[in-house]
């Protein structure tokens, strides 16, 4: 696949970012016109609160918070609305000194990427740990970058605190917000100073994105995916496993459509989770299949489908998401991918009619199929189906096989409408709604599917009386 950045018709949504108010993930929103929020980039050492602090600014829980150090690793990015302003909140990794190794290394380059282009720069002291070396040191690597800086000074939540706060204004800082982001105190300060500081941006309208959950084991290379798509690296890659901890939302523009991409933490069976952040970034990567339209189950085409593989896909299906089943690693696989296709729906018939794809995100090969399989889905999965042709279908699929009997009656079958969307949701009326056998109502699933070419999204079927 050639490059994302040399193709015109893909661009990451600057302009477009994933927006929340109040009111949680059902108030999240996409600026789809207009100018951008400014970015707000929250910085610091590790364990310093700047997760807290971001979750508390958004005003819901979009980032993984744990006392462990160094939770945070990829860039995490949301639109905090206050009133009729809005600003793009950027949460990152611990801000390592140099000298860093291993893991920080690749952690630290994606902290100093996220400032490169921010309206203003939030960097976030540990009130309870006291001034440090290197905050003093980071403090210099901002100013040198000529980075706009804000001390926030966090965990001052007792009047002990509060007296020592004055050590941090050795950093050179002409003034210091003082907050407690668990506790909300000094918030509104805060809010205050930062918009007196960024470029005014109207809070964002609805949302015209489809949303795609990137989901599977951990190293089957979702964030390779991901990065691949976007044709930069917007997710750290790293041989270690688990390195995603956090649901990062990207906005990707291609051809016109505009694509939500969601890349989640690895999820394993719960019997080899030990350790409590990866309880809790397998959770959150599995609250991403309830808000997206369609999810991508990444499968490592080298090991086949396993039955964890399978867990997930039928998690999202339960759910009622659009899905898409993705052998990546293809590159690594010597079978010819239609016998590969075969065997996993002989191994798993639950997937019979779900699109599955074989490519590979290191080479590229087959990734240009992956976005126009999920607006497909993403098109099935918000179907309109008009009552006049439903009932011409559903009046053929009755002639060709009558619903069995049950307690010596035959059920009738009226008319059906459609009641629901994402996923298409059909009502048929009739004498005996509790009458009608499972087989028989896998039969009208499968039948109205095939006749509306309705694939890779479930179409549920509801009978309701009538006499």
């Amino acid at each position: 696949m050639s490059s994302a950045s040399s193709d015109s018709r893909r661009r990451p949504a600057r302009d477009a970012v994933t927006a929340t108010a109040a009111g949680g993930d059902d108030a999240a929103a996409t600026i789809v016109a207009g100018a951008a929020p400014p970015r707000v980039v929250l910085v610091g050492r590790p364990n310093a609160g700047k997760s807290t602090l971001f979750n508390r600014l958004l005003r819901r829980r979009k980032a993984l918070v744990d006392p462990t150090p160094g939770v945070t690793r990829d860039a995490n990015e949301g639109v905090a609305v206050f009133g009729d302003r809005a600003v793009l909140l950027v949460d990152t990794g611990g801000f390592e000194a140099e000298g860093a190794a291993g893991l920080d290394v690749a952690v630290r380059a994606c902290s100093l990427g996220a400032i490169a282009d921010a309206a203003l720069v939030v960097y976030v002291l540990d009130g309870k740990a006291g001034l440090s070396a290197a905050d003093e040191a980071a403090a210099r690597e901002l100013r040198r970058r000529g980075a706009p800086v804000l001390f926030v000074v966090n965990k001052l939540d007792s009047p002990r605190r509060e007296a020592g706060a004055g050590e941090f204004y050795r950093l050179g800082a002409a003034d210091l917000i003082s907050v407690s982001a668990e506790h909300g105190h000094g918030i509104p300060d805060l809010i205050e100073t930062i918009l007196a500081r960024v470029p005014a941006a109207a809070a964002p309208g609805e949302s015209t994105a489809i949303r795609v959950g990137i989901i599977g084991r951990p190293n089957v290379g979702k964030s390779s995916l991901v990065n691949r798509l976007l044709g930069y690296a917007r997710t750290l890659v790293h041989e270690t496993a688990g390195t995603t901890r956090d649901a990062v939302d990207t906005l990707l523009e291609v051809g016109g459509t505009r694509y939500l991409l969601i890349d989640t933490a690895g999820i394993r069976r719960r019997v080899r989770i030990h350790e409590r952040v990866e309880k809790f970034a397998a959770a959150k990567a599995l609250e991403t299949v309830g808000r997206a339209d369609v999810v991508v189950v990444v499968l490592d085409a080298s090991e086949g489908a396993t039955d964890q593989d399978m867990r997930i896909a039928s998690r999202a299906w339960e759910e009622g998401r659009g899905l898409l089943v993705v052998a990546n690693k293809w590159d690594l696989q010597r079978t010819a991918a239609k016998t590969f296709v075969d065997d996993v729906r002989v191994h798993y018939p639950s997937l019979t009619g779900v699109p599955v794809l074989t490519l590979s995100a290191r080479t590229g090969a087959g990734v240009d199929a992956l976005l126009p399989a999920v607006k497909r889905i993403a098109a099935a999965h918000a179907i309109e189906l008009r009552t006049p042709r439903l009932n011409e279908v559903l009046a053929a699929v009755v002639r060709a096989k009558e619903p069995p009997l049950a307690h010596g009656r035959r059920p009738k079958l009226f008319y059906a409408t459609q009641v629901g969307r994402r996923p298409p949701t059909i009502a048929i009326f009739t004498n005996a709604p509790t009458a009608i056998h499972p087989s028989y109502h896998r039969y009208l699933q499968k039948q109205i599917a095939a006749a509306f070419r309705v694939t890779g999204t479930p179409l549920r079927v509801q009978f309701r009386g009538r006499r």
